[in-house]
Formats: C-alpha cells, structure tokens, sequence
C-alpha cells in the first residue's frame, strides 16, 4: 500500500506575495479605466504571472506562488468570492501605522457557502500550468477569521438563529473550498491570519477589564473551534499550513506584541505548519513556541526572521544565531525559515526594489543550507 505524505513546509519557504512589475501594475490602472477588456488584462496578467513563477524557480524555490497577481488584496478577493459576501465600500482606511489603504471591505448579505466557481480556482489552474517539474505549485488564501472580525459579518442575525450555525456554514465553505482545489492538484496551501496578531493587541490591552477580555477570548476560541472543523478529513497529503501577520501595507503594520497571550490557542490549531513574524522586537521573544509547537513532532515552525518591509539585508551569521537560539524551544528538525511576510501583501507592494527582494529570498536559502543540509 502507498502511503500519503505531505509536501512542505520546506526549509527555506515563502509566504507567497511579491512585488508587482511595473508592466502590471500599469494594466491594473488600464484595466480599472476600461482601456483593456479583461481578456486583453487576463493575458498581461498571465504572462507576468509565467515570468514570476520563472524568476521564483530560478532562484531555487521548492514551492512557488503566482505573487498574488491575481488579486488586488491578500484576503479581500478571496471573501468576496464566496456566496453570501459581497464587496462595499467602507468609507476609511485601515488604520495601519503611518499609511492609508484604499477603501474597500466585505460584508455578510446572506448565508455564507462554497462557490464552486470562485475565481481563485482558475487562478490556481493557471498557476499550476506553469510550474516547472519538481516544484510545487503553493496557494494562498487569507483565515476566515477575517469574515467574523472587523465588523464584516455583525449582521449575521439577520440571516442565522444561532451564531453557531453561522461559524459551521464558514467552516464548511473553507472546507469545501480546499477539497475543490485539492480536486485541481493543490497539495500545498497556506491560511493567512492577522486575526492573531489582533487579538494579541486586544488581549494585552483588556487585562484589566475582565468583560472586555472576555469578549476577546471568546474570539480567539471561536477561531480554534472554526479553522478545526475546516481541517478536519481532509486528505492525507494534503499540507495546510498558517502565516501569522500582523499586518504589512506599503511596508508598514497594524499590530504588535509577542506571541504569549494567543500561544495556547496557536497551540491547539491543528495546521500542519505555522508562518510566525520574528524580524524584530514587535514580534516578543522565542519563549511561546513551546506552547504553540506543543510538543508536537508532525508540526512545523516557519520562523519568519527576514523581514520584507525593507531592503536592507540581514547578517547571515545573526539569522543562524537566532534559529539556534529557537532550538531552545521546538527541536531544530521541526523548525524552518521564511521571509517575516510576503513583499506585496496589497498590489501597492512594500517599499523596497526587485533586486533586494530576491535578495532577501537567496538569504533565505543560504540560511537554510546552512543550519539543514
């Protein structure tokens, strides 16, 4: 009998977003200002897309995105595409630190369920068709903690009883989502989730306040009960991981603090790999990885100690030092290493030139080699 293993995370790993070139973020505009049809876009799109995925190989990836070229926002595209949500305009900007975004949201106008022609399906068909042989092809989609916080879904009494049937209808809605692209060839996908980073901030800031604090961790045992039931029975082979972010627009963040006030809830989720931001001291020390590995020798640690938000490259010699100093907590074999985030989280990008990315990018995997072979 052939037994199923799983593929990833690898030793030097992405999150998936990168910068976008300037030949699409010119067809972007074009495209927005009816100067190209969506087939004249879709084909910009895709050749940029082929050369990413290209670059991304040539620089030794084992696992390859297409940079998210095929969405504007990392986790906004997504939510839209699934029934019972719809795009609006929420009149402010996300209150990131030192920057504005544009202005759009999603909200709940019915009951939330699998769309079997959600657009990132033929993304991820399109994708696959260009990823060379022996690299896999990686998918990224945001948390759907991101639906239930924020205020996207407060109206969900309007269309459920209970708010338990609300969080099993998204559940199931994610569930079949990945059986669909597993159906496509997906083997490797990864869940996005500032809803940590949030939750770190809240939780911190309400120790006093008992009510409110509650109220917060209500949240965070609602999102282990949600992205559980979405994970469970789903293949063998199939690799699910999660990238833990606390925000990245234009190089900038929404969210700070360590790891400790959500460590025992990260510990319960069963992903089979966590994405964890380690690039400076907003991010707390090493301490609460041993409560989210929880002793558990199938998981991966992808410990996030490059940054992306700018182009100064890290000391080789100083990222080893830390990656040693991690051990203390998970064992090494268990442990890899990533850039703290992707570059291009937004199609605005982050504030650094396509040369320091993939420069960031080859430090990742000299690192790699060097602490694992």
């Amino acid at each position: 009998m052939t037994v199923k293993t799983k593929i990833g995370p690898f030793k030097y790993d992405i999150v998936g977003s990168f910068l976008r070139a300037p030949e699409l973020k010119d067809a972007i505009a074009k495209h927005r200002a009816g100067e190209l049809t969506d087939d004249q876009f879709a084909e910009i799109q895709h050749a940029e897309v082929e050369k990413l995925v290209a670059t991304e190989a040539q620089h030794g990836l084992k696992a390859v995105t297409d940079g998210e070229f095929s969405r504007s926002w990392w986790h906004l595209d997504f939510l839209w595409g699934l029934k019972g949500v719809k795009k609006y305009d929420y009149h402010a900007s996300y209150k990131f630190q030192g920057a504005k975004t544009r202005t759009d949201n999603a909200e709940l106008i019915g009951k939330v369920a699998y769309n079997p022609d959600h657009p990132f399906f033929a993304a991820f068909e399109y994708l696959q068709s260009v990823t060379p042989a022996g690299v896999v092809p990686k998918q990224t989609i945001p948390s759907p903690t991101m639906l239930f916080r924020d205020n996207r879904s407060d109206n969900w009494p309007k269309f459920y009883d209970n708010r338990e049937a609300y969080l099993h209808d998204l559940a199931s809605a994610y569930h079949q989502t990945i059986l669909h692209l597993y159906e496509l060839g997906a083997r490797y996908v990864q869940i996005d989730d500032t809803t940590w980073a949030f939750l770190i901030s809240k939780l911190n800031e309400t120790k006093d306040q008992p009510e409110e604090h509650a109220k917060y961790e209500t949240l965070a045992q609602e999102a282990v009960e949600v992205i559980n039931e979405l994970l469970e029975n789903l293949p063998a082979d199939l690799t699910v991981t999660t990238h833990v972010c606390r925000g990245n627009f234009k190089s900038t963040f929404l969210f700070s603090g360590g790891y400790e006030a959500v460590a025992k809830y990260l510990g319960q989720l069963n992903y089979d790999g966590f994405f964890l931001e380690y690039d400076n001291d907003r991010d707390g020390d090493f301490a609460p990885l041993a409560t989210i590995f929880n002793g558990r020798s199938d998981k991966t640690i992808v410990l996030g100690l490059v940054t992306s938000k700018d182009g100064q490259l890290e000391d080789e010699n100083a990222v080893v030092a830390r990656i040693n100093e991690a051990t203390q907590y998970v064992p090494l074999e268990n442990l890899a290493l990533s850039t703290q985030c992707g570059f291009a989280s937004t199609e605005e990008g982050n504030v650094l030139t396509p040369e320091q990315q993939w420069a960031k990018i080859d430090l990742v995997r000299s690192v790699a080699t060097k602490v694992w072979g």
